[in-house]
């Protein structure tokens, strides 16, 4: 069967920042009772939240069943992805130009993504438009990637609403966010 999880990824948030824009949003989370305060084991942090009294707030409609495990934050560079899979294309934010990821090119976004983990900077320059890309900028055909120092990971809860997502986005100072999902 597996585990399913939802990620709502910061694309903007500094690591200096990360901390206190989880909080805001864990203690307004904890306020509306979709998580509790008190911490529990959950998949992918040693230590997260459990769903809380209200968690449907933050759900569609159309759920079928009750979650049972909490939400992991994460607060340090972190390389979100959908699992097993790797994207089919790269798309430039600028150009709009797909880039398939075969062979080279995806050694090249590979590398750049490695080198964006252990710094913090790393950019891939468009094949269509020459304009270097910083890695969290670009966006994924197929399997979702997301790069972020601030991660909210709800791991096997029915899918997030689209407005709770825009509630949680509307809580991280203007920044861009990712939805990622995926099953493991």
């Amino acid at each position: 069967m597996g585990d399913r999880f939802q990620v709502i990824v910061d694309l903007d948030a500094s690591e200096a920042d990360a901390e206190r824009l989880a909080r805001r949003v864990v203690d307004r989370l904890v306020a509306e009772g979709i998580v509790l305060a008190e911490r529990t084991d959950v998949p992918g942090q040693p230590l997260g939240h459990p769903p809380g009294p209200h968690w449907e707030r933050a759900v569609s409609d159309d759920w079928d069943f009750e979650p049972w495990d909490g939400l992991a934050v994460h607060t340090r560079r972190t390389g979100f992805t959908s699992g097993a899979d790797v994207p089919g294309a790269a798309l430039c934010p600028h150009c709009g130009a797909h880039t398939p990821l075969q062979d080279a090119q995806w050694r090249r976004f590979s590398t750049a993504m490695r080198t964006w983990h252990d710094t913090g900077a790393a950019t891939v320059g468009c094949p269509a438009c020459a304009r270097a890309v910083p890695v969290p900028d670009w966006t994924w055909d197929e399997a979702p990637l997301a790069f972020g120092a601030l991660g909210f990971e709800f791991w096997n809860w029915p899918d997030l609403g689209d407005d709770f997502r825009a509630r949680l986005a509307g809580l991280l100072d203007g920044h861009r966010t990712a939805y990622v999902w995926g099953k493991i």
